[in-house]
């Protein structure tokens, strides 16, 4: 109910995940806005169920003060039915803060998680995808944090994107050690003993040149990151458009533009990753942007089921539990 073009985008995106993929949805909202848009579209025997929200969440609201007082509202309800077993995940592209700040009190934490974390995709130049934890979620960070970020955007990438070895880097402003700030500083020991593929500082050149899987960073310059690269896609995009438009190329080299035109949108198309993951809680949710399309809503549904699917909070639980029981055998083993 929350996105720029609610509920058309995220009906139009559930029926064609439920079309194109057989995933069962469940449509949370105002039951007779959702029902009137779904009327507009041919939806018989399609997985689809209506579950009644009656509030509505705006994306201007504060999270902690919506979650007190909207207890009714389409967020909180769908988070509930993750928490009870009737859904296997949640997709949103309402209220950002209102959905972490909702997901992380009514699902919780994975033990070992002090913060969960978004994990973006951007693509790269060499065709591959590199995962940025975190992309939003925490502003401020410790560096602890990102040593546990590090640890969910290694496994994330194994899982979903089949790397045997990802290669992990944290964001900073030059490649030497000793470079960054105070919290990058410290984070680059934790990371650099735990036993991943870790290749130490990188700069923001190199999270699109394909030598990375997993980048990262803070909430902060996480989203900062996105935000411009996201703002520099669609330039490029007008760009190529305008030159297109006033081309005075033969016809054979004008199709040519179009076709690299075409594999450039879709190459760099948000809404073919659907959503960011919220990694470390106790259930699945993807978090998209409020300007979702259809298209982006089916790939987050997809995403979802993904992410379920391949046991990726079981992941991370084993793997964060695996890595305390060993630093407690080695604190006891120590004499000293």
């Amino acid at each position: 109910m929350g996105g720029d073009q609610a509920p058309r985008a995220e009906v139009e995106g559930a029926m064609q995940a439920a079309r194109e993929w057989g995933i069962r949805v469940l449509l949370v909202g105002r039951e007779e806005v959702v029902r009137r848009e779904l009327a507009n579209h041919p939806h018989a025997g399609l997985p689809l169920e209506i579950v009644h929200a009656s509030e509505v969440i705006s994306m201007d609201e504060k999270a902690a003060k919506s979650f007190r007082q909207k207890r009714d509202s389409s967020i909180r309800v769908g988070a509930r039915l993750v928490r009870d077993g009737r859904a296997q995940g949640l997709v949103s592209a309402g209220n950002t803060g209102a959905v972490m700040a909702t997901v992380k009190i009514v699902l919780g934490a994975l033990p070992g998680v002090d913060r969960p974390a978004l994990a973006g995709v951007f693509p790269t130049s060499k065709g591959t995808a590199a995962i940025m934890v975190d992309v939003g979620a925490n502003v401020d960070c410790k560096p602890q944090n990102l040593e546990q970020f590090a640890i969910m955007g290694e496994i994330y990438s194994r899982a979903i994107f089949g790397i045997a070895r990802p290669r992990v880097g944290l964001l900073s402003i030059g490649e030497e050690e000793t470079k960054g700030n105070e919290l990058t500083r410290e984070a680059y020991p934790l990371l650099q003993r735990l036993a991943l593929d870790f290749a130490g500082n990188v700069e923001g050149r190199h999270v699109f040149d394909g030598t990375l899987d997993v980048i990262v960073c803070d909430g902060f310059i996480g989203n900062v990151a996105l935000k411009i690269s996201e703002g520099l896609v669609e330039t490029i995009k007008h760009s190529l458009r305008q030159a297109l438009s006033s081309t005075t190329a033969a016809k054979v080299g004008y199709v040519l533009s179009r076709r690299a035109y075409a594999d450039f949108r879709k190459r760099f198309d948000y809404s073919e990753y659907g959503g960011a993951p919220l990694l470390g809680i106790k259930g699945v949710c993807i978090v998209c942007h409020g300007r979702s399309s259809a298209k982006a809503i089916k790939n987050a549904v997809r995403v979802a089921a993904e992410v379920h699917g391949r046991e990726i909070n079981q992941l991370i639980e084993a793997d964060l539990a695996r890595r305390a029981s060993r630093r407690q055998a080695s604190a006891s083993a120590d004499p000293s």
